[in-house]
């Protein structure tokens, strides 16, 4: 038989610790309130991408071997193409322009690889669901 779980012992109306805790701080409504209004304080679209894109070690072997430069303005434009695919909804996309190419996994804003010119030419790219001109 299930036995039934009595209370925390606490008296009627009385609050748990951790409700103190909580409720000494703020409700939870006052934070949540506090972080959007924070968040809208944060730089909005055309100030500069908020999410960070990292590189594989994959990525950044291909990328020294192809002599890709990874410059800010290249970073920049990648983490803007990320964003772009985020409100799509894509997971993996191609990032190119004339000169290279990137496949970013979305979620996690990571190059996964990256190629030049030439080996654009004689690629097919799979798994991806978006592709985004830099």
């Amino acid at each position: 038989m299930i036995d039934r779980v009595q209370g925390l012992g606490l008296q009627p109306g009385a609050v748990a610790p951790a409700a103190q805790k909580t409720a000494a701080k703020g409700s939870f409504g006052q934070m949540l309130q506090q972080l959007q209004q924070n968040s809208q304080a944060q730089p909005t679209a055309g100030t500069g991408p908020q999410q960070a894109i990292n590189f594989s070690k994959h990525a950044i072997s291909r990328a020294e071997e192809r002599g890709i430069e990874l410059t800010p303005a290249l970073m920049e434009q990648l983490a803007g193409s990320v964003e772009k695919a985020q409100e799509k909804g894509a997971k993996n996309i191609l990032a190119f322009n004339a000169n290279q190419a990137f496949i970013i996994n979305v979620p996690y804003g990571r190059v996964i690889t990256t190629m030049s010119q030439d080996e654009m030419k004689e690629n097919i790219f799979t798994n991806i669901d978006g592709a985004v001109l830099l």
